[in-house]
């Protein structure tokens, strides 16, 4: 607090920083290579910050928007905020453009000098988070494949990119993990989504499984929503073994990281299943000595 009893403005790059800490995944372990880490924080940042936009969790008091160039009437305006952190990513590329406005892409522009990386990933994600603020329910469970390409592929994507072993099969790998751990936490925060008017458990699946929007706000999963997450959750296992040789085509700190990935997606799993599948009371999660039980699992190539 200041002297004068109001609280002091809060850091948005600092903000969105410390979110890592509370992460599903691990971002950028401390064994990794200083330079690794530092990238994989940048790129962090970014994705940490446009998924705030999109979800309306920026930090208080509308510093983002002012950094953003957005003005005070339009600070709450998603779409707004979107279009203007496109605009300033775009200056992390243009050579000849005055730097970004916001620190997280003033500290993003090195990385994707030294890493040589592309727009490609960064627009996806942008995109993701435009289609959250217009599409709220998804028919199939392609359509929803298709919006995990643009919501978690890149991020595996920039991964690679940022460690320099980026394949064609690698990113084939990369692409079932990231698209098994955005189903994860889709069924994870099933209570949550609904309460954004978000529904992302396929309207042909809940329809096949005799599941209708308000089975989705009761306190507990009656037996057709359990079944759902059930059915979903074997998708995303599914995915993940799919995935799971990237950890083995890669050597030393790396292998340990992706293990980490991997690893984080079945602990996940198998706590939704210890829940019975009840995923209504609030987000499963997996124990440590559950996670490091997989991440055994993986290093080694079982499962």
């Amino acid at each position: 607090m200041t002297s004068t009893g109001t609280a002091r403005a809060v850091d948005p790059e600092r903000a969105t920083l410390d979110k890592a800490a509370t992460e599903n995944f691990p971002v950028a372990p401390f064994f990794l290579p200083r330079p690794w880490r530092d990238d994989l924080m940048a790129v962090y940042g970014f994705a940490r910050l446009v998924d705030d936009i999109g979800d309306g969790d920026l930090a208080p008091g509308g510093g983002d928007a002012r950094l953003l160039g957005v003005r005070a009437e339009e600070a709450e305006d998603r779409l707004v905020l979107l279009d203007a952190f496109e605009a300033d990513l775009r200056r992390v590329f243009d050579a000849s453009a005055p730097g970004p406005r916001h620190p997280l892409l003033r500290r993003l522009r090195p990385a994707v000098r030294r890493r040589a990386l592309t727009p490609e990933p960064f627009l996806a994600l942008i995109a993701a988070n435009r289609q959250d603020q217009l599409v709220k329910r998804y028919e199939t469970y392609d359509d929803l494949l298709a919006y995990c390409e643009l919501s978690a592929n890149p991020v595996g994507r920039l991964v690679l990119a940022v460690t320099g072993t980026s394949t064609p099969e690698r990113v084939r790998r990369s692409d079932a993990i990231c698209t098994a751990l955005q189903i994860v936490e889709h069924l994870q925060d099933v209570a949550e989504d609904l309460g954004r008017d978000r529904i992302y458990l396929p309207a042909a699946d809940m329809k096949r499984f005799h599941v209708q929007e308000a089975d989705l706000a009761a306190d507990t999963a009656g037996a057709s929503v359990r079944a759902l997450v059930a059915y979903q959750a074997q998708r995303a296992g599914e995915l993940l073994d799919e995935g799971a040789p990237l950890v083995g085509s890669v050597h030393g700190r790396l292998r340990l990281l992706l293990a980490g990935f991997v690893a984080g997606g079945r602990a996940a799993v198998h706590a939704i299943a210890a829940a019975g599948y009840d995923v209504l009371p609030g987000p499963p999660k997996p124990g440590k000595l559950r996670l490091l039980r997989e991440a055994g699992t993986t290093l080694r190539g079982e499962g």
